[in-house]
C-alpha cells in the first residue's frame, strides 16, 4: 500500500511514529518510505513539531532518584569493562595471576550480568520487577526484598556466564552476605577468596570463605566504594596476604553495583 494515496492512514502513521509508539518492523518500514516519500518524511517533522510543543507547555519535573542510580550503576559496570580492558593489555605476558584474572572468555558476559543486575536494582526501586527468568534472579529479587538496608549488590559468574555467587553489602551491619547459587564446591584443601577489583592499584583481599551456602564477612564501606567489579579465586586452604594478590585461578567476577537505600 502507497501511504502517500491515504492522508488519513498517513498522519496517523506519522503521529505515532513522531511519539514513540509505532515500533518494530512498522517503524522500520515507515523510515523507509521517509526516504523515499518527502511527504513521509514531510509528515512525520509536522508531528515532531506538534509534540516537541506539548511538551514545552508542561511543567519541569525533576527526575525520580531511581533514575541516577540507574545512570550510576551503568556507568559502573562500563568502567569495570573498562578496568577489565586496561589490566588486561598491562599484564606482563608470563603466565601469572594478572594473566589468569584478565583474560577471561566471558568478560563480554559479565558486562551482561552486571547490566542485568542493573535492570533488576532500577525496577526493585519502582516496585516493577517482572517474573524471573532464573533461579538465580528469583534469589537476587527475593535478598533484595527483603534486607532492604543492601547498598550494594554483585552477581560473580563463571566463565560461561553461569551465576555462581551473590554478593551484597549491608552498611548497617557492616556485613557483605555471600550466598552460593551455583553447584561449585572447593576441596578441603583449597579455600576461596573475595577480592576487590580497583580501578587503580591490585586487587584487595576481602576476606576468605568457608564452605557453607551462606556466609558473612565483615567490611565497612570504604572496603567497597568505588570499586567497579569483584573476583572469586581458589587458593590454598586459608587464602593468601592481600598483598600477594589472586594466586590461583579467578572463578568467578562481575561488576559491584550501588542501589538505592
Amino acid at each position: 500500500m502507497n501511504i502517500t494515496q491515504h492522508p488519513e492512514l498517513l498522519q496517523r502513521l506519522a503521529a505515532s511514529y513522531a511519539l514513540g509508539t509505532l515500533r518494530g518492523g512498522a517503524r522500520r518500514r515507515f523510515e523507509s518510505l521517509a526516504r523515499e516519500h518527502a511527504t513521509v518524511r514531510a509528515a512525520a517533522l509536522v508531528w515532531q513539531t506538534h509534540w516537541s510543543g506539548l511538551a514545552e507547555l508542561q511543567p519541569g519535573n525533576a527526575p525520580d532518584p531511581a533514575v541516577w542510580v540507574r545512570i550510576h550503576n551503568l556507568v559502573q559496570a562500563d568502567k569495570a569493562q573498562h578496568a577489565m580492558a586496561a589490566a588486561r593489555a598491562a599484564a606482563p605476558r608470563p603466565v601469572g595471576w594478572w594473566r589468569t584474572l584478565w583474560v577471561w572468555r566471558g568478560a563480554a558476559a559479565a558486562g551482561a550480568v552486571a547490566t542485568l543486575a542493573a535492570v533488576v536494582v532500577g525496577l526493585q526501586a519502582h516496585g516493577s520487577l517482572q517474573a524471573a527468568t532464573s533461579a538465580q534472579i528469583a534469589a537476587l529479587q527475593q535478598q533484595l526484598q527483603a534486607t532492604p538496608q543492601i547498598q550494594y549488590v554483585a552477581v560473580l559468574a563463571d566463565d560461561k556466564a553461569d551465576a555462581s555467587m551473590l554478593v551484597t553489602f549491608d552498611p548497617k551491619n557492616h556485613q557483605l552476605v555471600l550466598q552460593r547459587v551455583g553447584g561449585f564446591q572447593e576441596g578441603d584443601d583449597q579455600s576461596l577468596q573475595l577480592w576487590a577489583l580497583p580501578p587503580a592499584g591490585g586487587p584487595r583481599s576481602l576476606g576468605v570463605l568457608g564452605h557453607e551456602k551462606l556466609l558473612t564477612l565483615t567490611a565497612g564501606e570504604r572496603d567497597v566504594q568505588q570499586v567497579p567489579a569483584l573476583a572469586i579465586s581458589l587458593e590454598p586452604k586459608g587464602g593468601v596476604p592481600s598483598a600477594t594478590g589472586p594466586t590461583g585461578p579467578v572463578l568467578f567476577k562481575g561488576a559491584l553495583i550501588q542501589r538505592m537505600l
